[in-house]
């Protein structure tokens, strides 16, 4: 049986650190790190969406998780998405995780061209391959990889002893009780919508992973801790409140992302930078809506936590 407890719990996907120049920051990443400790989360999902992966070099993304880990000190589980639109560059950033130590590596499927199924199961095994001494996960985000996760691929997946999870990302919360009927005992799978939190962990994730948790991991956690007290009805006033400030956070110009650097800036101090092009920057009329979302955390914190 493999060992799910280091993934069971709230995971925030880890956001993108810039300097002014639009470049990776190192000394900004450390304290996005240790602001994640210091909030009690689980761990972090570093170099996927919310890391603005498929904008970063894989010089980037190296950078990004060598000063990760130096900050997280064993104190997070960490996994690194290492998905590349090629198999040798994913399988170089695999490689580079490994040797510092990630408890999992995650990938999306290859995108843009539409691979038969055994290629992509060959693409996914080349970079678990590379990283022979770690977990793998499967990233299921149908629709933004434009491929999704069918049941005979998974089975074919599940052939490698390193596959451990599936970070399930499509909507129907049905997925999730398939991949943990199929996978079996000590199977993990994590819930990837974040408006689904409640209604995934109720399904049988063993936890999330979201692009938001980092805006108000209070809330998340909150969530979770009242999901497994049986107290559904509490957990889901919670979501509800969480939901609201995501449908807030998207109704600016600039990219969600953005957003939420700008309101970790207003709340926690943080200054991450803005987002990398193409994704839309903040324009000043944003910020009204800005202030608005964080004034909608303070207040849901402020009741539930």
């Amino acid at each position: 049986m493999k060992q799910i407890e280091k993934y069971q719990g709230i995971i925030p996907a880890f956001y993108a650190c810039y300097d002014g120049q639009g470049e990776v920051d190192g000394k900004k990443v450390e304290l996005l790190t240790e602001y994640m400790v210091k909030k009690g989360v689980k761990g972090v999902y570093v170099g996927g969406s919310s890391g603005e992966c498929i904008y970063q070099t894989v010089a980037d993304r190296k950078l990004t998780l060598e000063h990760v880990m130096k900050a997280a000190e064993g104190k997070l589980t960490v996994i690194a998405h290492v998905a590349c639109n090629n198999t040798a560059e994913s399988r170089e950033l695999a490689a580079h995780a490994e040797s510092l130590g990630v408890d999992a590596i995650a990938a999306i499927p290859p995108i843009y061209f539409h691979l038969p199924e055994y290629a992509i199961a060959e693409y996914w095994n080349d970079i678990s391959d590379a990283a022979p001494g770690t977990d793998f996960i499967i990233y299921n985000i149908p629709q933004l990889a434009g491929v999704a996760l069918t049941m005979p691929l998974f089975r074919e997946m599940v052939k490698n002893p390193r596959v451990a999870a599936v970070k399930n990302s499509s909507m129907p919360t049905q997925d999730i009780q398939m991949f943990k009927a199929e996978g079996g005992e000590g199977f993990v799978v994590f819930n990837g919508p974040d408006e689904q939190l409640v209604s995934g962990l109720a399904m049988g994730a063993d936890g999330g992973i979201g692009g938001t948790y980092g805006a108000m991991p209070e809330l998340y956690l909150k969530i979770e801790e009242l999901m497994k007290a049986g107290k559904v009805a509490q957990a889901q006033k919670v979501q509800y409140a969480a939901n609201e400030v995501i449908y807030a956070m998207c109704a600016c110009h600039g990219n969600m992302y953005g957003v939420i650097k700008a309101i970790l800036k207003i709340r926690e101090g943080l200054d991450l930078g803005g987002v990398r092009k193409p994704l839309p920057s903040l324009v000043p009329e944003d910020m009204a809506q800005i202030e608005k979302c964080a004034a909608m955390i303070d207040k849901a914190i402020k009741e539930f936590c």
